[in-house]
């Protein structure tokens, strides 16, 4: 099934894709945007030798963050911006130079409507409904991003499913907790040399030893097997459920630290983006600082990495968070660079 445009810029929001008149295409983060810019990080370039094709034009995927800011910075310096809100720098693509919005939800429902037209099709679609019919959510709910979304997928790219809404997020959760406890399901946790291979994916920017990533994976639901093939599955609030608004709170950088922290609430840590609230705190590296209270991701990665009660040991980038009412607080963020890296169930 060929991709289509729809949406428009300004609904954008995690799990969603969009693509520059340029032929450049970039993944949502986040549900908080600037007014007239989506913070957007590059994943797909045109290149005649890359190994994607889409409609006769090849692509090639851009991995790590250290390319994709090279190639922006030689060609859409613009989009490489100090935001004064977030305090930090981010990718972002202005408005006026998106092409084409990519939404999850109604790549499936045309899935569901069309029928698949190729086994990575077939297979996304399989796995929403066996999620939506195992919580009895609704299949609207769910949505199909990754490289599937913008029709840039091989024959072995992975499953990548996104689920939208809290409540929904929950019951989904619970029921692939289910299924994967469940020896007849057609999911599966990743092991052995399965899990070796997303260990080795994963290093380069998060530089965890196996037996520390096996520990960690073990717990978690979001990343598993479905016939054989990959998948992963992205839960994420609705704006209006999340309650943030761009300028409230505004973030400022105190430089990169390394915590020793426990967990007392994890009640958004399933969630991208994800957060955990901490006490307890110690500083490896950097800070110190008195109030640190929570760390939080927008990368997958780092969701469901830890349970309350559970100590952690985390690397990222400390950060002043100012809300308009309310007292400022601390926080990690952890996976805006290479390095970064949470660490759940220490002793």
């Amino acid at each position: 099934m060929a991709p289509r445009p729809s949406s428009e810029a300004g609904s954008a929001i995690e799990g969603f894709a969009v693509e520059t008149h340029d032929d450049l295409v970039f993944t949502i983060k986040g549900l908080v945007h600037p007014p007239d810019r989506v913070i957007a990080y590059l994943r797909y370039v045109s290149d005649p030798a890359g190994d994607r094709d889409r409609a006769g034009k090849r692509y090639r995927r851009v991995y790590r963050f250290g390319e994709q800011e090279a190639i922006l910075r030689a060609h859409r310096p613009t989009y490489l911006v100090d935001d004064p809100v977030l305090g930090t720098g981010v990718q972002s693509v202005p408005e006026a130079d998106v092409a084409f919005v990519y939404d999850p939800c109604l790549c499936l429902h045309r899935l569901a409507e069309e029928g698949p037209a190729d086994p990575l099709e077939a297979a996304a679609l399989a796995v929403g409904r066996l999620l939506s019919e195992a919580a009895r959510v609704p299949l609207r709910a769910l949505g199909v991003t990754g490289s599937l979304l913008v029709g840039l997928h091989r024959p072995s790219s992975d499953i990548d499913i996104v689920v939208y809404g809290e409540c929904e997020s929950r019951a989904i959760h619970d029921a692939l907790t289910g299924l994967l406890d469940d020896p007849a399901a057609r999911v599966r946790r990743p092991e052995g040399e399965e899990l070796a291979a997303i260990h080795d994916a994963h290093r380069a920017d998060t530089p965890l030893t196996l037996a520390d990533f096996a520990r960690t994976q073990a717990r978690k639901v979001n990343e598993g097997y479905f016939a054989e093939r990959p998948y992963f599955v992205r839960f994420v609030k609705r704006p209006d459920e999340e309650g943030e608004a761009y300028g409230d709170p505004c973030y400022e950088s105190l430089g990169s630290a390394v915590i020793r922290a426990r967990v007392h609430d994890d009640r958004d840590a399933m969630f991208t983006p994800c957060r955990y609230v901490v006490g307890e705190a110690a500083f490896v590296e950097g800070g110190p600082v008195e109030d640190l209270l929570q760390i939080a991701s927008f990368r997958g990665r780092f969701a469901d990495q830890a349970k309350a009660g559970d100590w952690v040991v985390a690397r990222g980038q400390l950060e002043s968070v100012v809300p308009r009412r309310g007292s400022p607080f601390c926080r990690l963020l952890v996976g805006g660079r290479p390095g970064d890296y949470l660490l759940g169930s220490v002793d």
